[in-house]
This record gives C-alpha cells, sequence and structure tokens, in this order.
C-alpha cells in the first residue's frame, strides 16, 4: 500500500498482498495522543520515521478527506515490514480542533456546547476502545516532556466502557475465523501500551557530555545522558501512578493495556537543533555512515526481511568509542526504542507483563491480514461505522452504553450538578416562605423569582439551565397541587378567597366535597349600599358579575321599598326567539362619540315644522310631551296616553321607550357605552330613574330625610331656572307665564309692604319670570356613609336653617367626578373614597322642561363614555326624580376598576351638560 488511507475505505477494500508475505503474521501499530500547537501532526510523522518513506506530507492530512469530529482512523500497511499503522485524530488535534470551534461558532448557548464536547470525547473513547481491541502496540504521543494525568482518568473511562460493552463485541466476532481466546477477550493479546514525548527547551541547556553543571564532579561523567534520566523518571511516574489508580495490576489479562517491566516504554524525541544547516549535515552524515556498512550486493525477498530483523535485534544503544569520555550511553533512535517491542509480536513471542508472586501467562495471536481484517471489519459497523443492517441493532446497544463515560469525562457537569443539587432545596425554601395556603399566580411569580435569584447565586455550571427548569416545575407543581387561589377578580378589584374552584351551574348547589370545589365567587368584602330610591339601606356582597351589581341588589330592594313608586323604564332587549345569542365581541364598532344626542338645537328644520303643527288648543302637558317627543327623534303618537296633555301625579307608569331599530335576535352582553356596537340593547339596565313624590315632597329647610347621610349634607342644591324675560311695559298686554290670576304689578306702583317701593323700578327694566328647581349629586361610601356634593372636592354642609345657600350652576357646568375622598375616614392610612350614586332634581311645577343627559367616563382616556339606554330624556314637570348611578361600569375589555391611591380622580368624572333646562311658554289665548 503505497498510500494511507480511510480504515473504512481499506477495510472495504481488497489488498493484493504480496505472496511472500501473505502468510506471515501482522503486528498492529497504534498511534494516539494529542498535539501541539503548530502545522501539521507529529503523529503522521513519526509514521515517515518508522518506515523511512515520506508517506505523510508535511501539513498532515488533507482537508478534503474524511472528516468526522468523533474520530478519524487513518491507516498504513507496510507488507515488507509486516507491521499495519493505525492513527488516530480527535479533537485533541489541532485540524480537529479548528473544525469543531468554526462549527460551535453559530451562537449557541454554553450548555449546547458543553454537550458537543461531552458528545465528541465520548466518540474518542469509542475510538480508542477500538484500537484497544485490535492493536498489539499502541503508541500514545504528547507534544511536551510531561505526563498529562487526564490519560489516567481517560484509560479508566475506557476500561470502564470496555467491560460494559464485551458482551456485545463477543456477539459481533463470533462467527469470525479466529480463536477462542480472542472471542472470549475480544482482541488478540492485551495490549503494550507505549508512550513518547516531545521534548521542549526545558533540557537543552544541559551539555551533551552530561557533566554537572555546577561544577563540583565536572571530571566524573554522568552514566545517562539527561534525556535517558528524564526516561526513566516518567516512566516511574507513569507507572506509579497507573498502579496507584489500579488501572495496572499484576494480572495483564485483567488491564486494558500492559506496560514492559523490563523495557524501556517511554521515549523522549529530542527536539529540533537551533541552526538547521547543521541539523541536516548531521542526518546526511549518519545516512552515508550507514550506507558504508551496508553490502554492495543488492538483496531482496525473505532475505532482506530476514536481514531486517536481523539489524532490530541489535542491542538499542551502544558504548561510544574510546575517543568520548567516560564511556557513556549512547541514546538510541526512536525506531530502535520502537522496533525491540515490535519484534517480539512478530517473533510471535507476545508479552509477558503480568507481575507478582503467580504470574499468569496471557493470551496472544499473531493473525494474518485476512484474519485481522475479518475483525476489524465487524467491530468497525458495531463501534464506528453503523452502515451495515445486520450490525445495527448491536451498534445502538452500544452508543447506549457510552453513559457510563459520564462519571469519568463530565468531571465539571458532575460538579455542577453537585452545586445545582444543593442549591435546589434552599430555592425551595426561599419560594415557600412567608406563603399564604391559597395564592395568585403573581404571588407565584414574585416567589419564584426569588427562588431564582437565590438559585443563581449558588448554581454553577452546565447543569444550572437544566436545574432551573426543574425549579420551575416545581415550583408550579407546589402551587397547583391544593394552594392555587381563584384568579378571578371582583368588580371593585378583590380576589376571590376560595381556592381554584369551578362555578355551578344554573341549578345546581355549592358543592365542596368535589374536586375542584363547585362554588361561587366570594371575595370576602361586604358594604352597604341603598335601593333606587335611597331611602333604604342593606348590606351587599362584592359582586363579580355586571348584573349582580347594578340589577340584582336593586331588585331585592325594589320589593321592600321603591317598587310602587312611578318610574321612567329604559329601553331594554326584547328577543323574539326563545334562545337570544349574545353580540359578537368583533362587531363592527360605532365611532367614539359622547352620546346618541337628538335635541332640537341639533334638527332646527324639523323641530320648527312639529312645533308649526301643534293645534291652538293644547295644553301645558302637550308641550311636555312634544318636548320629549323630539329629545327622542319621535312623534307624539309613541308617547301613547300621555300624548293627550293628561299630566300629574294621576297619570299611569311611562311605559319604556324601545329603539324600533334595536335587535331582537343578539342583545349586548354588557352595559351601553359610546364604543359598543349599534342597534344592540342589554337584557336589563345599570341605570334607573324614579319619582319619590311631587316637587312639594322635597322642604328645602330639611334636606332630604333618608338614612346614611352625613350631617348637614342632604339638602339640595337651588337652580334658578328664567323662564323669560320682559319689560315693564309688556304687563298686563299678556296672560301671566304660569296661567294663574295673578300677576305682577302695574307700572310704577308699588307693592304694598315691599321694601324699596318708595322710588320704584325705572321704566324700561326687565323683570325675569323665575322658575326654582333642585339638583343633588350625591355620593356613598362601602360603609353606607352619604353625602352631596356642590361640586368637585367640595361637600355640602349646612349649618343653620334655610337650607343650602350655594346654588346649582357650578356643579352643573363642570365635570362633577365620580369618586371623591370619603369626609368620614377611617382610622387605617388607606383612603376611603366614595362613589357617585344618584342624581336628585327636583322640577317644579311650571312651564319647564329639564332634559336629562348623564355621561360617564370611569377612567382614563381612551376610556368609553356610558349612557343609558336613552339619552336627552325630557322629566316631566311637578316631580321629585332620582337617576341611580350604576355600582360597576363594564365593557367588552373587562371591568372598569375604581382608583387605586396612586391614580388621579380627576379621570373619573360625568361629563357637564347632564341637565340642560328649556322653557316651555303657552301661547295666548284666542
Amino acid at each position: 500500500m503505497a498510500l494511507p488511507m480511510s480504515l473504512g475505505v481499506l477495510l472495504e477494500s481488497e489488498v493484493i498482498e504480496d505472496p511472500l508475505y501473505r502468510d506471515e503474521g501482522l503486528c498492529v501499530l497504534g498511534i494516539f495522543g494529542k498535539t501541539a500547537m503548530q502545522p501539521g501532526s507529529p503523529k503522521e510523522f513519526l509514521i515517515n520515521t518508522l518506515a523511512d518513506k515520506h508517506i505523510y506530507h508535511l501539513f498532515g492530512l488533507d482537508e478534503t478527506d474524511n472528516q468526522n469530529s468523533g474520530g478519524l482512523i487513518q491507516a498504513y500497511y507496510s507488507q515488507e515490514h509486516r507491521v499495519l499503522y493505525l492513527v488516530l485524530t480527535s479533537v485533541c488535534d489541532n485540524r480537529q480542533l479548528l473544525r469543531a470551534c468554526e462549527s460551535l461558532s453559530a451562537g449557541i448557548g454554553h450548555s449546547e456546547a458543553h454537550e458537543s464536547w461531552k458528545g465528541a470525547d465520548k466518540q474518542h473513547c469509542l475510538a480508542l476502545l477500538y484500537l484497544f481491541s485490535l492493536c498489539h502496540v499502541l503508541l500514545l504521543v504528547h507534544p511536551t516532556c510531561c505526563f498529562d494525568v487526564t490519560y489516567d482518568r481517560l484509560f479508566r473511562a475506557v476500561d470502564a466502557l470496555r467491560q460494559k460493552t464485551l458482551p456485545l463485541l463477543r456477539a459481533a466476532i463470533k462467527d469470525s475465523n479466529i480463536s477462542k481466546e480472542w472471542k472470549v477477550n475480544c482482541r488478540p493479546c492485551p495490549p503494550r501500551l507505549l508512550f513518547v514525548f516531545q521534548m521542549n527547551g526545558t533540557l537543552r541547556s544541559c551539555g551533551g557530555n552530561g557533566s554537572d553543571p555546577s561544577g563540583g564532579n565536572a571530571d566524573k561523567p554522568k552514566k545517562h545522558s539527561p534525556r535517558r534520566r528524564l526516561q526513566h523518571a516518567l516512566e516511574d511516574q507513569i507507572y506509579r501512578i497507573f498502579r496507584k489508580s489500579r488501572v495496572l495490576t499484576n494480572q495483564s489479562s485483567n488491564c486494558l493495556f500492559t506496560v514492559p517491566a523490563n523495557q524501556a516504554f517511554v521515549y523522549v524525541v529530542p527536539g529540533p537543533e537551533e541552526d538547521p544547516v547543521a541539523a541536516v549535515l548531521g542526518q546526511l552524515r549518519s545516512n552515508c555512515a550507514l550506507r558504508e556498512n551496508d553490502t554492495n550486493t543488492s538483496v531482496s525477498g525473505p532475505r532482506r526481511y530476514q536481514q531486517m530483523r536481523h539489524s532490530a535485534r541489535q542491542p538499542s544503544f551502544n558504548v561510544e568509542s574510546s575517543s568520548l569520555s567516560g564511556g557513556q550511553l549512547v541514546d538510541c533512535s526512536l525506531k530502535e526504542f520502537l522496533w525491540q517491542h515490535v519484534e517480539l509480536v512478530l517473533t510471535k513471542k507476545g508479552f509477558d507483563d503480568s507481575v507478582g508472586r503467580n504470574p499468569q501467562p496471557s493470551h496472544f495471536e499473531l493473525p494474518t491480514y485476512s484474519k485481522w481484517a475479518q475483525v476489524a471489519y465487524r467491530l468497525h459497523q458495531v463501534m464506528i461505522a453503523n452502515t451495515d443492517e445486520e450490525s445495527a441493532e448491536l451498534s445502538v446497544k452500544v452508543q447506549s452504553q457510552l453513559k457510563v463515560l459520564e462519571g469519568f469525562l463530565d468531571t465539571d457537569a458532575k460538579f455542577s450538578e453537585n452545586r445545582c443539587q444543593k442549591a435546589l432545596p434552599l430555592a425551595h425554601s426561599t419560594y415557600q416562605s412567608n406563603l399564604p395556603h391559597n395564592y395568585t399566580t403573581t404571588v407565584h411569580k414574585n416567589q419564584l423569582t426569588q427562588a431564582l435569584r437565590v438559585y443563581s447565586q449558588h448554581a454553577r455550571g452546565v447543569a444550572f439551565q437544566r436545574y432551573a427548569l426543574q425549579l420551575h416545575e416545581d415550583c408550579y407543581k407546589f402551587w397547583s397541587n391544593g394552594h392555587q387561589l381563584c384568579e378571578e377578580r371582583s368588580l371593585t378589584d378583590q380576589h376571590c378567597v376560595h381556592k381554584f374552584h369551578l362555578l355551578p351551574r344554573p341549578g345546581e348547589k355549592p358543592e365542596m366535597d368535589h374536586n375542584p370545589p363547585i362554588l361561587n365567587h366570594n371575595s370576602r368584602g361586604r358594604s352597604t349600599g341603598s335601593c333606587n330610591c335611597g331611602r333604604k339601606q342593606a348590606p351587599r356582597e362584592d359582586p363579580f358579575a355586571i348584573q349582580a351589581a347594578n340589577y340584582d341588589f336593586y331588585q331585592m330592594l325594589e320589593e321592600k321599598c321603591c317598587g310602587m313608586l312611578e318610574r321612567i323604564d329604559f329601553p331594554v332587549f326584547q328577543p323574539s326567539t326563545p334562545y337570544p345569542a349574545p353580540a359578537c365581541e368583533e362587531a363592527p364598532r360605532s365611532p367614539e362619540v359622547a352620546a346618541p344626542v337628538l335635541s332640537s338645537g341639533s334638527e332646527p328644520s324639523e323641530a320648527e315644522k312639529l312645533k308649526e303643527s301643534i293645534p291652538a288648543s293644547h295644553t301645558p302637558g302637550e308641550s311636555t310631551s312634544l318636548s320629549l317627543a323630539l329629545s327622542l327623534g319621535q312623534s307624539t303618537d309613541s308617547l301613547g296616553p300621555y300624548g293627550d296633555g293628561g299630566g300629574g301625579e294621576g297619570q299611569e307608569k311611562r311605559p319604556g321607550l324601545v329603539d324600533s331599530q334595536a335587535s331582537t335576535v343578539e342583545y349586548l352582553p354588557g352595559m351601553l357605552h359610546s364604543s359598543c356596537p349599534k342597534g344592540l340593547l342589554p337584557k336589563f339596565s345599570s341605570w334607573s330613574l324614579v319619582k319619590l313624590g311631587p316637587a312639594k315632597a322635597y322642604n328645602h329647610h330639611t334636606g332630604l330625610e333618608q338614612p346614611g347621610f352625613l350631617p348637614g349634607s342632604s339638602f339640595l342644591l337651588p337652580w334658578d331656572v328664567v323662564i323669560r324675560s320682559r319689560t315693564e311695559d309688556e304687563v298686563g298686554l299678556t296672560e301671566p307665564l304660569d296661567g294663574g290670576p295673578s300677576s305682577w304689578p302695574a307700572p310704577n306702583k308699588a307693592l304694598v309692604g315691599k321694601r324699596g317701593s318708595a322710588g320704584g323700578l325705572g321704566r324700561g327694566r326687565r323683570r325675569d319670570d323665575v322658575a326654582r328647581a333642585f339638583v343633588g349629586f350625591e355620593y356613598e361610601d362601602s360603609r353606607g356613609r352619604r353625602f352631596l356634593s356642590s361640586g368637585p372636592d367640595k361637600v355640602v354642609k349646612v349649618l343653620g336653617p334655610g337650607g343650602a345657600k350655594e346654588p346649582a350652576t357650578r356643579a352643573l357646568n363642570t365635570d362633577m367626578p365620580l369618586y371623591i375622598p370619603s369626609p368620614a375616614q377611617g382610622r387605617g392610612l388607606k383612603s376611603h373614597y366614595a362613589q357617585l350614586a344618584r342624581l336628585y332634581i327636583v322640577v317644579p311645577d311650571a312651564h319647564l322642561e329639564i332634559t336629562l343627559n348623564p355621561q360617564v367616563q370611569p377612567g382614563s382616556p381612551p376610556c368609553s363614555v356610558f349612557h343609558p339606554e336613552q339619552t336627552e330624556l325630557v322629566l316631566p314637570s311637578d316631580g321629585l326624580w332620582v337617576l341611580r348611578f350604576p355600582y360597576s361600569y363594564v365593557t367588552d375589555r373587562g371591568p372598569c376598576y375604581p382608583p387605586k391611591d396612586n391614580q388621579p380622580l380627576a379621570n373619573y368624572k360625568v361629563l357637564r351638560g347632564i341637565l340642560r333646562a328649556n322653557t316651555a311658554s303657552p301661547l295666548p289665548p284666542q
């Protein structure tokens, strides 16, 4: 074989052997180890030296050769010397190391890179086991002259792997034509391991004669050179280390390899000379000296082989001539060092390396090339190639046994696992510290963050990520195993206190023993609330559903208090099918507007036409009904019995005014607001408008006589509305504005008993017809304490008789807050907010139209604006009306929670323009 090739190619090809050597035995020599950080590989150069041929290139193997980062075995068969060289390259060599680094430069993580390196180490151990199973002599090459103690761990790992895979290897070669001992031990003999070190610059300064540089015994030369003394020291060190770790024992058949007891097994290759010219001349001189000793006749065939073997039997060192001082022993060459061991193989003497009192002889077999190739091919398919279908199952089993190497090779991973395992209980303790029995996701995440922080302080290495994931899983299992709190929040932003549970179905009873339990939500929060009209208070549970918050509670109190009061019902969904469906959330939204207001100011032309069509014999009640119809964009026919002008306390309950375009198939699942789809109505109204009685039912001297009001804060604010302004010349020309028998005094006539009547009023002065209404914004906190407000952050406080003096103009012309701090704060540091609950309007019995248009913005922009199902509602005259606001505000995105302590209250407001007054003057009689 002229050129080296891959071992797999060699085994699959048919080697044409010389008939002279076909039946002779074959010595297999394996070479492995590390290389220095220099171009080329010294392991290949050794074959050039041993074979006396230029076999390998100067810079090692070509880059186009088979690239296998796990292991690459090159073979060279020297038939004339009957030696087969196997060279193993791995990530310990420059070329494979650079390729591995290039493959790992893709930005992968630390743990992934570690797994890649350990995978390469495992394949390297498997390739080493392959060499130890086929070679007679193994040569370990090291780039320095110091022994690397990591080889001790490597050899113990390979030995452990051999013990695990020995039954599999026996099954692979059981049909081979070899001896029984080879089949049982899966190797031709216990291989002998030799060590070759590279000389570095530490010993080059010593003299060649080996004299003592200190000058003490300069005349007495040493018997051995410094390099030979170094070889002896390395032999003692290596033997002592391997015996200590029990890699070497007394019986060689039980060991992975052996070392000779009476022969040198360490060789130190001298470094290159400092003068390259002198080195070349010395090499040429030595070659010429060898040629002079050769015979002139050319020798070939068996005789040449015998001559070569005879020259190999020559001693490995000679005594220098007398011209050299002291008779110092001459160091042998690398070929002479190696060939004394190869000679034992080729002469079938074998290795007798067992020591002790009762040494047991080890088996030895010198196979021919054909027998060796048969065994090598089967082991190659099982351990390296894995391309044969017959041996695929054995190959998989061999790969599964590589896990035994983790305890030997993956020391850093073992250290990392020990550190992470110690840090894991500390992290678990940190997670479970100060935990309630049941807690929410937020608490779970916060505790997990603290646990990971403690874990990261103690855990190190490649196992960090794996145990961090285990910490995540353990904490989640602990949380979900009976410690998970219900994640539902009430409409007041309070968590449910129950652990994870299911809601009961309609008609189903709660069941605590069920897993998970079937319960209703409960936050253990209780507050005190008032009914629609405000005359009765009752405790209420913290609501979780919008219907319970804005409808069910008030319906329960309505049966006890305000069920018989006159009211204006807001339109709700009227189904036309037995199974109506909620509207889809993806329905098209209307533009963000304040409210669908349709007043006489927005449609002046149609309003004028409707006013002109009024008959001359109408009454003030007809005017009120007409204004109501104009505000809703409807005709007077839709008002039913209210269109004929019969007004007063004896009227029937006003029916709900349902939008004619509202859907009867789909309903709005939440509340009506500016961003909800058009043409949809909810199944219930969150607003309420009731009439407590006529206007005289309110006494401005005593205020509202209802429970829960703070002292002096139950007085409504006066609102003087100008009905009409006129001059004194107009007095007596028309009927009085109120239609009564009384009228203003004649011009220049003083009223009896009135002060300031002497001079009278100047001619041409205007007199105003004023009607007094009363307005009150009521706020109520969670403890049922109520009060009226006269403006933002201002509470009505009346100390003496006479009622409130401050007019309602300021409150009506500004945005009233939806939440204000309660004036009756508790002892705690947490502030209590009172929420706008009701609006009281006293409509006088006058020619006056008061239009109600509430619009609430319960949050920061872009929060939707909530309004009732009917806007621009004209309140009938002579009545004390109460508008009850919703308790909670909910959109399709979720509830609008009350403000926190750090949130500005100015974003939660009722928009100005909630009330608007218009005159309804009758025409003069015909």
